[in-house]
């Protein structure tokens, strides 16, 4: 399974880490949609996860993915590093054993969680996270996969977040991946894993993407934010944290429409399941987004939940508030 022009590599770094050149045991693991391959090794009875990098790019350069994976392993928040090659492109670390992770303790010990990463020495900065998406958004608009009255108005939505949205500020170490399979609960506390999206970026991307599971009512989002900044969240603080919300709604389901349907026409669906109920499922790994119609499903869910939103009275006192601040 381990690629053959990997096996020599990885018996040296087996031999000069751990003595032997040979692992007892092994099993590829499969959840999540990275290109990487990744594996489950055991080295004298001991569990450790090897993580093979199988193409370079802007955002998997092994070297800014291997240094943030670093930083955040000091820091505690990664698991610990025992071996990596730039070269070679691969690396060694511990083994998390995953259980499942109860809501109500990710919605306390996530915010504590992301105020660390974020304290973290700045990570280089890969791309524009909101010239991306935009990028992305445009693209689905040009493919006519869906009809024009939706893609229609996602532009012009995207559009309007834009014209007041800073696109410079509140620039942090961030992961940019924080879905379900990237954060591994031990029973006891949260690790961090698969660091090859981690750049300078937005604080309230991360925010945002992890809010998406753990997120339910008005009184989560208080406590969520309150936990994470040390203090009650101020006006502005709580619109800029909605509006990157709906930019995240936006760019899901630009990103996940297009890689499900391959150019090809969605058919509308009217059984997709709500915002808070595919999340939850993604959350406790009984959904996995590798098979095409469920990358369509999760599109349709944010698109659905994007329109709810912005059709509330919240959206525009946000758009209010933000372009306040911004100006000054």
């Amino acid at each position: 399974m381990i690629p053959e022009a990997k096996k020599a590599a990885v018996a040296r770094a087996l031999h000069e880490t751990f003595g032997v050149t040979e692992f007892e045991n092994m099993r590829i693991l499969t959840a999540g949609l990275s290109s990487a391959l990744v594996f489950r090794i055991v080295v004298k009875g001991r569990p450790y996860l090897l993580r093979v990098i199988t193409r370079t790019d802007a955002i998997n350069d092994p070297i800014r993915q291997f240094a943030c994976m670093k930083s955040g392993a000091e820091a505690g928040l990664a698991p610990r590093i025992w071996y990596t090659s730039i070269e070679e492109r691969f690396s060694i670390t511990d083994f998390v054993e995953a259980h499942p992770f109860p809501i109500t303790k990710a919605l306390v010990g996530l915010p504590v969680t992301l105020r660390t990463l974020h304290a973290l020495p700045p990570f280089p900065k890969t791309v524009n996270y909101l010239d991306a998406m935009a990028g992305f958004i445009h693209k689905l608009h040009a493919a006519k996969i869906l009809p024009e009255s939706e893609t229609g108005e996602l532009v012009q939505l995207h559009e309007r977040v834009m014209s007041v949205y800073p696109r410079h500020s509140d620039m942090v170490s961030c992961h940019n991946d924080l879905k379900s399979e990237n954060v591994l609960f031990d029973s006891d506390r949260a690790w961090l894993v698969d660091w090859e999206a981690a750049f300078l970026n937005d604080r309230y991307l991360d925010l945002s993407i992890v809010a998406n599971f753990v997120i339910v009512t008005e009184a989560d989002e208080e406590l969520y934010l309150r936990t994470y900044f040390g203090q009650a969240p101020s006006p502005y603080q709580l619109a800029r944290f909605y509006l990157m919300r709906q930019i995240l709604h936006m760019s899901y389901a630009a990103v996940f429409f297009l890689i499900g349907a391959a150019g090809k026409p969605v058919e509308p669906d009217a059984n997709v399941l709500s915002f808070r109920d595919f999340n939850d499922r993604i959350w406790f790994g009984e959904i996995s987004l590798a098979p095409a119609d469920a990358k369509l499903q999760y599109a349709r869910v944010h698109l659905n939940q994007l329109f709810e939103n912005v059709r509330a009275a919240r959206f525009q006192d946000a758009l209010r508030i933000v372009q306040i601040g911004a100006s000054r």
